[in-house]
């Protein structure tokens, strides 16, 4: 069984206390009547100095000063946690008002449970969403998920070792990647690529590899396209040109990214895909960085791949109009500036994303919300995702092993896909 973690609760304490010194100051609330809203919400804190709980604690208590009548309780779970408490409490009959996830939430919007933007978003706020984020969000062009923190991925590179191998330029296709790495194992450097195939989210090195010769999880009909032939290749030239070679790690399909983030902050990995909370832990332990687009076969990837929190919004406690007026506030400006600041992390609306491209303090990360306009995101639009991921994740790193079959191991997870996928369509059935 899963343990569970919940990082903390957020109390209303701070709100209650500032009501009490401003009582008669703040705005009616018009929807009237004592409601409390529940919300389960993602830790992306790694220290108290920028733990979630201090983001929401200040929040709430603004919020309750414009909204005295409604109450917000927070809890705080560790990512890879939230989606099997959400789950369990949804079962249990105990669905909170709001709860955050990065797993697919097309599954409870195919049961009716969730309500969708037009029911609990203003359309200014539903406007000021990032588009790459509403499409990614929606299933059958309907959109439940709405997204709360985003992040993109880019090559990052360690520039003392490039130095040492005599490499100038970060690499711009793979043939300039396999030059750089050979360089670099040439003169001693233990891992030139860093490549995590491992469970805890090959769903991304895989997509980002993908990307770079015109592949992905879906055809341009939406359908699964796993095993097409850009994808097989892709894999045939892991297997054969990188890790054959013993360009990368040593067991790709067993190793996890922190692992790989951990050599290349011990100076072990000269190159790797990364997002851009790995730029402060980078700064953190003295390396010098650099990054770039993701390599393609030919040229640089024209997109890269996104990922994001996504917040459901629960129709179980009837509480629609509370949960706009939250999320309204919530989706202002400078709180969405402040938390992806806070959390080197993207802004997810085109208001927040134009002033933080206009503030020099969030330069390093002007190229990650540039490229989130073009991100491709899983098909959390699916149902049937959740399944087909988890397959995803499990054997995909098997196909770059030097006796791995990528046309075999893809077509499985293919397979594994569709059957999901029909099986979702058949639950949903009336």
């Amino acid at each position: 069984m899963q343990r569970r973690r919940k990082i903390g609760l957020v109390a209303a304490g701070l709100a209650t206390s500032l009501l009490a010194t401003l009582t008669g100051c703040g705005g009616e609330n018009p929807l009237g009547g004592e409601v409390s809203l529940k919300l389960m919400a993602v830790e992306h804190g790694d220290r108290s100095g920028n733990s979630s709980q201090r983001f929401w604690d200040k929040l709430i208590g603004e919020f309750r000063f414009e909204h005295p009548d409604i109450d917000v309780d927070v809890d705080l779970y560790e990512r890879d946690a939230i989606d099997a408490e959400v789950r369990e409490r949804v079962a249990e009959g105990r669905t909170p008002d709001l709860a955050q996830t990065s797993a697919s939430f097309a599954g409870y919007a195919r049961r009716d449970l969730l309500y969708n933007a037009r029911e609990v978003l203003s359309t200014h706020t539903q406007a000021s969403i990032t588009a790459s984020l509403v499409q990614a969000g929606s299933v059958g062009h309907v959109q439940y998920g709405f997204p709360f923190s985003a992040s993109t991925r880019a090559l990052f590179y360690n520039k003392d070792l490039f130095e040492q191998a005599g490499v100038e330029e970060p690499p711009r296709t793979w043939e300039e990647l396999l030059r750089t790495a050979r360089s670099l194992k040439a003169v001693g450097v233990k891992t030139p690529y860093g490549l995590p195939l491992g469970e805890e989210e090959a769903q991304a090195e895989a997509l980002n590899w993908m990307l770079g010769n015109s592949g992905g999880y879906l055809s341009d009909a939406g359908s699964y396209d796993i095993d097409s032939p850009q994808n097989i290749a892709t894999f045939e030239f892991l297997r054969d040109e990188l890790v054959g070679p013993g360009l990368t790690n040593e067991n790709p399909a067993t190793t996890d990214r922190q692992e790989v983030y951990a050599a290349f902050l011990e100076g072990e990995v000269a190159m790797l895909n990364g997002h851009p909370g790995l730029m402060q832990l980078a700064l953190e332990n003295g390396i010098r960085f650099g990054t770039s687009p993701l390599p393609g076969r030919t040229a640089p990837a024209r997109t890269t791949t996104g990922v994001a929190d996504w917040t459901m919004a629960f129709k179980e406690n009837g509480h629609a109009e509370e949960i706009r007026a939250f999320l309204d506030f919530v989706y202002q400006e400078r709180y969405v500036v402040e938390y992806a600041g806070t959390h080197t992390m993207l802004p997810v609306t085109t208001e927040a994303a134009y002033t933080m491209r206009e503030d020099a303090a969030h330069k390093p990360l002007w190229p990650f919300i540039e490229s989130l306009d073009v991100a491709r995101f899983y098909p959390l639009g699916k149902s049937s995702w959740g399944p087909a991921s988890r397959r995803l994740n499990a054997t995909i790193g098997s196909a770059v092993l030097g006796d791995g079959v990528p046309r075999t191991v893809l077509g499985r997870v293919q397979s594994d896909a569709v059957a999901a996928e029909a099986e979702a369509e058949t639950e949903a059935a009336p």
